[in-house]
């Protein structure tokens, strides 16, 4: 019997899973578009509202390789368990803060229980569905990030606008804890087979380095890579991880095993999928911010963009699971690469005028194409990994396609503030205003080109 059959249905095990990963993705961006509201609220400026999200970023990015290094070791079941309640008393700590430090606190507490969800739900897809329907379960979970990225900043935008911005903090600690007693029930008691210890000092490291990288680049964002923030972070970052490097291929039991690396599909996998996320984090993010700059609507109007983006990854992320499954990865994972460039070029273009709907159907396009890519390059790279590196490589997996996710904001957010005022640099803009954007969008496409180069040499193999 297997252990899916023990602890729950297949089914039951994906409704379990695909909201968990829904509400942590939506959590890292919800507030995005209230951050106004909160200054004027507590006080604060630009660079100390920074840290609601960055508080976030950073120990979410931090902690996934760890959840998925201690998933060889401990229960999926307590694990997880720990993650919810985790993320309930930082979503209860922040609907009840009374200051701007009490509220980050609260996110940083939050982004401990975070990082969990997304890498073991692909670990509990991929250790308890049979092979057959690992693509589809993949797919499930990939949806609610697609989802839960393009959700966010409407699901922010409208209920903070509606109920003020505590509300959406009450919604996570709720749904956190009525998560927590169907996790317990489908996700099996015992631990996974690995029991070998492992470098702590090694992942301290790696993480440390994670979050320094992530810093310095959301300070850029804020005051520009010349600021001793920014750049002080970035420098010291590079020397800890390449201090991480060193110790790896020294110790006995490293906390990255070297052999990962050496798995050519896995290594692609992992350059791509960060990629892929810095760009459609940098879209998600800066859409609805470009239709409240630019066309002047409320922040809950301007997230409505978002919406048939969501409702297309829903629909289509299950299909495209099963269709890796069956004709392979590097055809969907090159459609996907080639529809997000084609997007962010159209939205470097025709996003000045009056008119929303650009904007909506860049994101639209760019979200199929993300999800073309994320799903079949995830199952690849789980199917590619021997049963006891499957936690680590998958923990390392989603830590980088999180650092894209917190980076490209941040980087976009840089080439915004350094372009505002200029003319576009896309000879095909027809306007002054959104030049900057304008400017990020292309640089976003430039990203893709590349990713392009990369995803090409993937072996023409099904995942």
């Amino acid at each position: 019997m297997t252990t899916t059959e023990r602890t729950g249905s297949g089914p039951a095990l994906l409704a379990v899973l695909m909201p968990a990963v829904l509400v942590t993705v939506v959590a890292s961006d919800m507030v995005n578009l209230m951050l106004p509201s909160i200054g004027a609220q507590f006080g604060a400026s630009e660079a100390e509202l920074a840290w609601v999200v960055t508080g976030f970023l950073l120990t979410f990015a931090v902690g996934i390789p760890f959840y998925g290094r201690v998933s060889d070791r401990v229960s999926l079941r307590r694990l997880f368990g720990f993650a919810l309640v985790t993320y309930a008393a930082g979503s209860l700590v922040c609907a009840l803060a009374p200051d701007l430090l009490v509220l980050v606190l609260g996110r940083i507490v939050m982004g401990v229980g975070a990082a969990a969800l997304p890498v073991l739900s692909i670990i509990a897809v991929t250790r308890l569905l049979p092979p057959g329907k690992r693509g589809m379960g993949i797919g499930v979970v990939s949806a609610a990030t697609g989802i839960g990225t393009a959700a966010g900043p409407a699901l922010g935008g409208g209920i903070g606008q509606a109920f003020g911005w505590p509300a959406l903090f009450w919604l996570m600690f709720v749904v956190a804890l009525v998560l927590l007693p169907a996790a317990w029930r489908v996700l099996p008691g015992e631990p996974s087979t690995g029991t070998a210890r492992f470098d702590l000092a090694g992942g301290l490291l790696l993480g440390l380095g994670a979050g320094l990288f992530l810093f310095g680049i959301t300070q850029a964002q804020v005051a520009g890579f010349a600021a001793p923030s920014s750049w002080v972070s970035l420098v010291v970052a590079v020397a800890v991880i390449g201090l991480s490097g060193w110790r790896t291929v020294r110790v006995a039991r490293p906390f990255v095993p070297p052999a990962l690396f050496t798995n050519r599909v896995y290594r692609i996998a992992v350059l791509v999928a960060s990629m892929a996320m810095t760009v459609n984090l940098g879209v998600l993010v800066f859409v609805p911010l470009l239709v409240v700059d630019v066309n002047g609507l409320t922040p809950g109007a301007g997230a409505l963009v978002m919406v048939p983006a969501g409702v297309a990854v829903t629909l289509l992320s299950p299909l495209i699971g099963r269709l890796a499954d069956r004709v392979g990865t590097r055809p969907l994972v090159l459609i996907g690469l080639a529809l997000m460039g084609v997007f962010t070029l159209f939205l470097s273009t025709f996003t000045a005028g009056a008119s929303v709907i650009p904007a909506g159907a860049g994101v639209l396009g760019l979200s199929t194409g993300f999800i073309l890519v994320i799903t079949p390059i995830i199952s690849a790279a789980a199917s590619a990994l021997p049963a006891d590196q499957v936690g680590v490589g998958l923990g390392i997996l989603q830590g980088a396609q999180f650092l894209g996710a917190g980076a490209g904001p941040a980087l976009s957010g840089a080439l915004v503030t350094a372009r505002r005022g200029g003319d576009a640099v896309n000879p095909l803009f027809p306007g002054h205003a959104g030049a900057a954007h304008s400017d990020a969008f292309l640089a976003m496409a430039v990203v893709i080109v590349l990713t392009l180069i990369v995803a090409f040499r993937m072996r023409a193999t099904p995942a």
